[in-house]
Formats: structure tokens, C-alpha cells, sequence
């Protein structure tokens, strides 16, 4: 019960990660808000289904949580998700940006509308519940945040626009740790590896089965579907107890097989002209190798 006392929100909680840190937050003693809008992977529909049985869930097992169904992707939803939770158990603690879809498509495919509706809902959604906590963060002197960014986001194949939400996320979390941090609130991010509706889509299954006849690399479907969502919720818990004091701006990679530090983007070489810059002194002072350096995408 290392978080007993304390009030947690988790936006995209009727399902997967989402639902597994909920749970797991309320094993730890704390009062949840599960939020949800209710709708399928690409964010079509909405249900009240999913939050209503996770908090059903949460409290048939003695723990505390009320439902929210609001879209994160709107501003007011983040000031109705952090005034309800004032209003039923009285202070916020944790904040969890979890809540996502898909619009996979390759990029010379890809229309704006898939591209604004993946970034709404992950980058700006993870904006909007972050700034509406802020001030109550600010105020109270403490508070924790965890944002889900992805190894989608070091480059994957029919993903830009998720890529891009994720990365930004990954930037997002890093200012917010350098914003709030003076006022005592910790920000880190997670990369999870997880098996869900959404990383286990027929898509993926077709497309793994496109590349094996072609011979071509591919995603061990074995592996992902080993990787359970409990170890995901039970390392962001630990991230909001106690025990992670003095963590902050920093993201990890979290699955079955473990939790790794990523490391943060510096520059890896250099290269320094004192009379400046043109085409020529650039192709005799660029090292070659540079050449050489493969784009890392995760594994």
C-alpha cells in the first residue's frame, strides 16, 4: 500500500497498458479516475463500457475509482478530468498520459486526417491533461507524471504520424521535468513493450506474414505476445511511489524481459571550422564515417 492516500488519474484506462496501470495503482492504495473515451483502435466510436468495468473493477476488490469518458484530445476535457477528481476524493497526485490510437499508413498514403488524429490524441492529449494538473501540481508543491512515449518514435515502418506524436512526447516530457521540477513534481516517460489490441493488430499479423514469404525482417510475433502489460503497470507504479524520488526527465524502456534507462540525445561527434562554413570545406572536413552510422529502431 505504498500509495495509500494518494489519488492517481489514467487517461486510455479502459484497456491494455491503460487498464493494467490502473489496477495497479489501486493494488498500491490509490484512489483512481480511469478515463476512456470508449473507442476502437483508430479512435472511431465511443463506449462507456470499458472505464465503467475497470473502475467496476477497482472497486469490487475494495479499491476506490470512479469513470471518466471524456477525449483527451479536447482542452476541456483535461480541466473536467482534474475538477472531477477534486471534486470526488479531493487532491491529485499521479497523473498517467496513456490514452492513444492508430492510423497506420504508409507516408505517401498517409491523408491529414490520419496524421491530426494521431497526433490529438497522443501528443496534444498528453498536452492537454498535463496542463490542466499543472497548477494544481504547482500550488501543492509535489506531484507525479508519467507519459507514454514509444520506440515507435526511433523510427518504425507505416508509422509517421505515431512516430512523431511519440518523440514529441519524449521532448514534452523532458520540459515539463525542467518546467514543474522546481515545485517538486517528477516527469519521465516510458517506451513499452506490451501485447495489446493495438500492438497485436491483423495489420501487423499481415504484414509479418508479407514478410516472411519475402523473405524480409520482421517482427517475432512469439516474443511480443510474451510481453505482458502487467510488468508496464507495475514499473509506473513504482515511478510514482516514494521509491523513485529525485527520477526525473528521463525515459525507460519497460517490458517483460526488463527495464532499461534510454539514454538522453547528445551529440556524438564533432566538427569545428574557425573560418567558417562553405560546400567545399564541408566535403574535406565531414567525416566519412558519418556515413556509416546506422538509424537505431529499437530491439
Amino acid at each position: 500500500m505504498r500509495l495509500e492516500g494518494k489519488v492517481a488519474v489514467v487517461t486510455g484506462a479502459g484497456r491494455g497498458i491503460g487498464q493494467t496501470e490502473a489496477e495497479c495503482l489501486a493494488k498500491a492504495g490509490a484512489a483512481v479516475v480511469v478515463n476512456d473515451f470508449g473507442g476502437g483502435a483508430d479512435g472511431s466510436g465511443t463506449d462507456e463500457g470499458p472505464a465503467n468495468q475497470v473502475a467496476d473493477g477497482i472497486v469490487a476488490l475494495g479499491g476506490k475509482a470512479i469513470p471518466h469518458y471524456g477525449d483527451v484530445s479536447k482542452m476541456e476535457t483535461g480541466q473536467d478530468l482534474i475538477q472531477t477528481t477534486l471534486k470526488e476524493f479531493g487532491r491529485v497526485d499521479i497523473l498517467i498520459n496513456n490514452a492513444g490510437i492508430l492510423r497506420d499508413r504508409m507516408l505517401h498514403k498517409m491523408s491529414e486526417a490520419e496524421w491530426d488524429a494521431v497526433i490529438a490524441v497522443h501528443l496534444k492529449g498528453t498536452f492537454v491533461c498535463t496542463r490542466a494538473v499543472a497548477e494544481v501540481f504547482r500550488e501543492q508543491r509535489s506531484g507525479c507524471i508519467v507519459n507514454t512515449s514509444s520506440e515507435s518514435g526511433l523510427g518504425n515502418m507505416g508509422q509517421s504520424n505515431y512516430a512523431a506524436a511519440k518523440e514529441g512526447i519524449a521532448g514534452f516530457t523532458r520540459t515539463v521535468a525542467l518546467d514543474l521540477g522546481r515545485y517538486g513534481v517528477r516527469a519521465n516517460a516510458i517506451r513499452p513493450r506490451a501485447a495489446t489490441r493495438m500492438t497485436l493488430s491483423d495489420q501487423l499479423k499481415d504484414a509479418v506474414e508479407r514478410a516472411k514469404k519475402a523473405g524480409e525482417p520482421h517482427v517475432d510475433l512469439d516474443r511480443l505476445e510474451s510481453w505482458t502489460p502487467e510488468a508496464v503497470g507495475s514499473f509506473v507504479t513504482w515511478l510514482c511511489t516514494d521509491a523513485a524520488e529525485g527520477i526525473t526527465g528521463q525515459e525507460f524502456l519497460v517490458s517483460t524481459e526488463g527495464v532499461a534507462l534510454m539514454s538522453q540525445p547528445r551529440p556524438i561527434d564533432n566538427v569545428s571550422l574557425e573560418e567558417g562554413w562553405d560546400l567545399d570545406k564541408l566535403d574535406a572536413n565531414l567525416p566519412g564515417d558519418w556515413k556509416l552510422i546506422e538509424p537505431y529502431h529499437g530491439g
